[in-house]
């Protein structure tokens, strides 16, 4: 009934089925045993250990066997189950003891975890039943049959649950009976293997089996299992040994087979059989199904777009009113998803014939943050727009709060044009503790929140949850595979960049065969390096691709930008932006009120809406971002006629990827120079390098952080990082993936994710570690449409209308199929692929590899421990000092501080001339002797 053991399907894996076996149960009944005899003979057994017999009140007051009067009575066992133990020699012995006493091993231990994980409030009330089964699939690796929900308490079905009995002392008996056996069958004098004792009438071994019984709980178990076994610890070393013969079997069982040990296919679950009394009341009309989703579809467009305005208002002039009307529209959209969402559940679609409506309504079942109770909503949302709003309207400020300077554009501007040093320091600092640091409070209850709805929805946690949306089971392994494949590439970059930096900054600031200090990279989060680029260009003489001086010289503005973006999908033959979006949009920074700077592009669900939010600087930078948002509104338009569940991008990374491939077009000179933002292209070897030094400062050095940033939160969401460890974590996946360190000691009092915009707002980020390397698989193939010759750096589709089919096709299906689908559309395959990637940055590949083969330098950062040194302090104080100052603990004037401080100037000196006098004399007396060194490190 439990699954604790199973030996009652011994029957059906019978290692040896005409070898001897030992179930004796027939036998026992050919032979007309009953209830009483069974316990005589094993009485007798214990008496011939030379232990006690059984007293008379035993015989006359122990209940057998059940009453057959009618009477109700608990019928679990409570004393020592039976076994008899004839036949020891063989495997089917062997396997019969296993499938009793191994397969109980993950129930005995699971039990009591799932209660004390209940008592310690780590499991609510309202994960009951999920923690129940998540504990059984982890350790047992078993699933319930039929789905189960937090309206079930399986945990219940099990006697120790209701009738309150601790079961850890379960899964310990069974290790230590065990120790014990091997003790009494030494005691016994037997030889051969542990399995094949039998202490049968040993009174050596009924002797210390006595002594131990005497005891009772007099003495500490540590002390009566030393007496008995001579050791006063648990040890799994004899059970192991007891199954050492099975097990050997086993693996050569399962090596023959090839078995898979484990259950990497966790989330399976078996087929429920047709017409079982579960889908009773369930609605299997397709028609009805498909008037209740067109119910849904116009309501929802409704009701989305109310809620899409009011944020929109809100990101655009953030005010606390603007912020409770954006809230308020949030709680009636999940009121919406709830009613709808579980009217889904009610449908049994399995047999529709409609594909399209089941993967609707099995969308639609998944109610994310509805899935909360109405307070917890609403303590979610708030902790989400806390969270956003710190970020957004957070300042770094000079001279107390005279000079403050937002991200953007003035730390962004920092970050990219300052070569200083403690500059920098002062911007990447500054930000962490204005932003970060403030939001660090509230991050541990979004967590605790967002993973309960995950739960509530049927997912693990919420990582699980975003993972799903994939619909690839193996897609944390897929995305750590291609990682694997481009971090070759991305180490010699990094070691390139290094010995720039090196050149620059000097041997105090950087380490050959060390991390790069965070700040230095021109970007505040060193996700993109393309700002440094001037430090690190290949061929200063020859050609470099940079359209901003164009620009600037040429009067742009950003709404000139977003026209060019725009004319580049239009030659393609893909939807022009509609005049709402010219006359809605945010394309500039307000300098009258606070707003959300990041770049992002609205749909809002009324088919004919859609704006892009951000704060357009002239640069080439921003031209590439604006084209990437324009590549979102151009998916908008493209898929507007789904329904509303489908209007997503075939997967996450789908969706950022559009705009970025149109950039890897624009980016080149041969298209530059068509805009009239170069004059002349330059096609030679050195140019070549040159410009894709600069692609690649953007696109290779991205890669590690875009694969980091929700390898951190999946561990947040599913408990490996603990909240007391969320900074620590941090650096160290920072480190091992981009080899950098903070420029500063880093403590659990800061909380530098925070510093990303993407944690506080909750925005998935493996979508674009995906958009980075499905990018080039449809440039490829976009180039390939449009019969482009040539390497593939130098491809520019403009003007291609058969590249622009192509694109147009995948993105009209918007969510509506698999994203395989759409990716065989564009590509020809249905994989992710690093190929594509990997060629085009081929030449610069091999150019990087001779010159760091040259320089002789170290790939990776091996000397991890290193730290730069540090600068003084470059955050300057807030407050203007006060006329007392703490000096060594005490409050005095700053004229008796600065006067204590000269004293112990001169005290110091002093000691110094005399550390080194008596350093010389020891060192005559140690002539010739080894110097010796320490480090100290700083976290």
């Amino acid at each position: 009934m439990w699954s604790q053991q199973w030996n009652n399907i011994y029957d059906m894996m019978i290692p040896f089925p005409d070898k001897t076996n030992i179930d004796v149960t027939n036998t026992m009944r050919e032979k007309g045993w009953n209830a009483t005899h069974m316990f005589r003979v094993s009485e007798e057994f214990f008496t011939s250990l030379g232990l006690l017999e059984m007293p008379p009140e035993f015989w006359d007051k122990s209940m057998l066997e059940k009453p057959a009067d009618g009477r109700e009575v608990v019928c679990h066992a409570s004393a020592w189950d039976f076994y008899n133990r004839k036949d020891f020699r063989d495997i089917n012995y062997l396997l019969k003891m296993a499938l009793e006493k191994i397969a109980f091993l993950p129930f005995g231990y699971l039990i009591d975890q799932w209660r004390w994980n209940v008592f310690s409030g780590r499991t609510p009330p309202s994960r009951y039943n999920y923690d129940w089964w998540n504990l059984r699939t982890k350790y047992q690796g078993i699933c319930p049959p039929i789905a189960r929900d937090d309206a079930q308490f399986d945990a219940g079905a099990k006697y120790h649950i209701p009738g309150n009995t601790p079961y850890i002392r379960y899964f310990v008996s069974f290790v230590l009976q065990f120790q014990f056996h091997k003790a009494l069958c030494a005691a016994a004098n037997h030889t051969g293997p542990l399995h094949t004792c039998d202490i049968y009438r040993s009174k050596e071994a009924g002797k210390i089996l006595g002594d131990v019984l005497r005891s009772g709980s007099s003495r500490p178990w540590q002390e009566v299992l030393k007496n008995m076994t001579g050791t006063d610890k648990m040890d799994v070393g004899p059970l192991l040994e007891y199954f050492t013969p099975v097990t050997k079997w086993l693996t050569e069982q399962n090596t023959k087979n090839n078995e898979i040990l484990g259950w990497p296919e966790f989330s399976w679950t078996p087929p429920i059989p047709d017409g079982y009394p579960g889908d009773i009341e369930k609605i299997a009309n397709e028609k009805e199904a498909d008037t209740f989703l067109s119910n849904y579809n116009k309501s929802a467009e409704v009701v989305w777009y109310e809620y899409a305005e009011a944020s929109w208002a809100y990101n655009t002039n953030i005010t606390e009113a603007n912020k409770d009307v954006m809230l308020d529209k949030n709680l009636a959209m999940s009121a919406h998803t709830l009613q709808y969402g579980m009217q889904a559940r009610n449908y049994d679609y399995s047999d529709f014939q409609s594909p399209e409506t089941q993967r609707i309504l099995r969308k639609l079942s998944e109610i994310d943050k509805a899935a909360l109770p109405e307070v917890e909503q609403k303590e979610y949302n708030q902790i989400l727009s806390d969270m956003e709003t710190i970020y957004s309207v957070a300042k770094v400020c000079r001279n107390g709060n005279k000079d403050c300077l937002p991200l953007d554009p003035d730390l962004t501007e920092i970050l990219a044009k300052s070569r200083d040093y403690d500059e920098l320091l002062f911007a990447w600092q500054g930000w962490r503790d204005a932003s970060g640091k403030q939001i660090r409070g509230k991050f541990k209850r979004y967590v605790e929140l967002t993973n309960k709805a995950a739960q509530l929805n049927g997912y693990a946690d919420n990582g699980a949850y975003w993972r799903s949306w994939y619909e690839t089971p193996t897609l944390e392994t897929d995305v750590e595979q291609l990682y694997e494949e481009l971090q070759p590439l991305y180490l010699n970059l990094h070691a390139y960049v290094r010995r720039a930096l090196y050149k620059k900054y000097g041997d105090k600031k950087i380490n050959l065969k060390g991390p790069i200090p965070a700040h230095l990279l021109g970007n505040m989060w060193a996700q993109s390096w393309s700002n440094i680029y001037d430090l690190l260009v290949p061929y200063p003489n020859a050609a470099q691709v940079d359209a901003t001086p164009a620009m600037i010289a040429k009067n742009w503005t950003p709404k000139r930008m977003f026209e060019e973006s725009d004319n580049f999908f239009k030659s393609l033959g893909l939807l022009p932006m509609p005049q709402e979006f010219w006359d809605k949009s945010m394309i500039e920074k307000p300098k009258d009120r606070e707003v959300v700077c990041h770049a992002s592009a609205w749909d809002f669900y009324n088919r004919k809406d859609f704006r892009i939010k951000q704060c357009t600087v002239v640069n080439m930078d921003d031209l590439i971002t604006v084209h990437h948002e324009m590549g979102h509104v151009q998916y908008f338009l493209q898929y507007k006629d789904q329904p509303i569940l489908f209007r997503e991008g075939a997967n996450p990374g789908f969706h950022e990827a559009i705009g970025d491939v149109l950039a890897l077009s624009v980016s080149t000179p041969k298209h530059l120079q068509s805009i009239g933002l170069l004059d002349k292209v330059e096609d030679n070897a050195e140019s070549d390098i040159n410009y894709l030094m600069s692609i690649a400062l953007d696109k290779i050095a991205f890669l590690p952080f875009g694969f980091l940033m929700d390898q951190w939160r999946w561990k947040v969401f599913d408990g490996r990082t603990p909240d007391s460890e969320y900074n620590q974590q941090w650096w160290n996946l920072r480190l091992k993936y981009q080899g950098l360190v903070p420029p500063v000691p880093r403590s659990e009092n800061d909380f530098d994710p925070g510093a990303k915009f993407h944690i506080p707002a909750s925005v998935p980020y493996i979508r674009y570690f995906i958009s980075f390397v499905i990018q080039f698989q449809f440039h490829e193939a976009l180039c390939k449409a449009a019969n482009q010759q040539g390497a593939l750096h130098k491809c520019d589709i403009y003007r291609s209308t058969e590249a622009g089919k192509l694109l147009g096709d995948a993105m009209k299906l918007g969510n509506s199929k698999p994203w395989p689908e759409a990716m065989q559309l564009i590509t020809g395959q249905r994989n992710m692929s690093a190929h594509a990637l990997l060629k085009y940055f081929q030449p610069l590949t091999d150019w990087l590899i001779k010159e760091n083969t040259k320089n002789s330098e170290t790939l990776g950062w091996p000397e991890y421990n290193w730290t730069p040194v540090q600068a003084v302090d470059p955050l300057p104080p807030s407050e203007e000092s006060n006329s007392n100052s703490d000096f060594l603990g005490m409050a005095v004037s700053n004229g008796q501080a600065a006067a204590g401080q000269w004293i112990l100037l001169a005290l110091g000196i002093v000691l110094v001339i005399t550390t080194i006098i008596f350093g010389v004399m020891y060192s005559k007396m140690k002539s010739r002797a080894k110097m010796s060194s320490s480090q100290m490190e700083l976290k």
